[in-house]
C-alpha cells in the first residue's frame, strides 16, 4: 500500500466504520468467543450511546486512522489522576503489521501527555497473544490479572503497565 496513513481525532460520523473495524478485528481475534458473543460486545462497547460519551469526556482521546477514505484503526484512550488507560485498540485484520497500531499507540500517549499522564495501563483478554506482543514491543510490562464478563462467561484478562517519564 503507498497511501500514506493519517491519524486525526475520531467524530461522530465516524461511528458505523469504526464498528465495523472493531468486529472484524473481534472476530478475527479472539477464536474462543463465538460470532453471536463478539456481535453483542462490539455493539455494547461501541454503540452510538458510548461513542458519543468518549468522544466528549474530558481527558479522554479517540483517534481514528486512515488510509485515503478508509478507516483501518481507531484508539481511544483516558486520564484519571495521572494514569492512563487504552480503553480500546483495533487494526483492522487486512492492514495489521503495517505499522498503524505502533503510530496510534504513539500519538496516543502523546496526546494523553497533555493530561499529566505519568503511567499508561492496557487490559486485554488473555488468548489475545498477538495483543500482548504488541504492547510488549511499545515498553509495556505484564503487571496483573482480571477477569471481564462476556457472553455470560467470565473471561481471563491480562494488565500492562507503561511507566513514563
Amino acid at each position: 500500500m503507498d497511501t500514506e496513513i493519517e491519524l486525526r481525532p475520531a467524530a461522530l460520523e465516524d461511528r458505523e466504520e469504526i464498528r465495523t473495524v472493531a468486529r472484524e478485528t473481534w472476530h478475527d481475534t479472539y477464536d474462543e468467543l463465538d460470532a453471536e458473543t463478539i456481535d453483542e460486545t462490539v455493539d455494547d462497547w461501541y454503540g452510538d450511546e458510548r461513542l458519543e460519551r468518549a468522544l466528549s469526556e474530558p481527558g479522554t482521546a479517540f483517534l481514528i486512522a486512515e488510509r485515503g477514505d478508509e478507516i483501518v484503526g481507531f484508539t481511544h484512550g483516558v486520564v484519571s489522576e495521572a494514569e492512563g488507560d487504552v480503553l480500546r485498540m483495533s487494526v483492522h485484520p487486512d492492514h495489521q503489521g503495517e505499522g498503524i497500531g505502533t503510530a496510534l499507540h504513539e500519538r496516543l500517549c502523546e496526546d494523553l501527555q497533555d493530561f499529566n499522564m505519568r503511567q499508561m495501563r492496557a487490559i486485554d483478554l488473555a488468548s489475545n497473544e498477538g495483543g500482548q506482543e504488541f504492547y510488549e514491543k511499545q515498553g509495556f510490562e505484564r503487571t496483573g490479572e482480571g477477569s471481564v464478563e462476556m457472553g455470560g462467561e467470565e473471561r481471563r484478562e491480562v494488565v500492562y503497565t507503561l511507566e513514563l517519564a
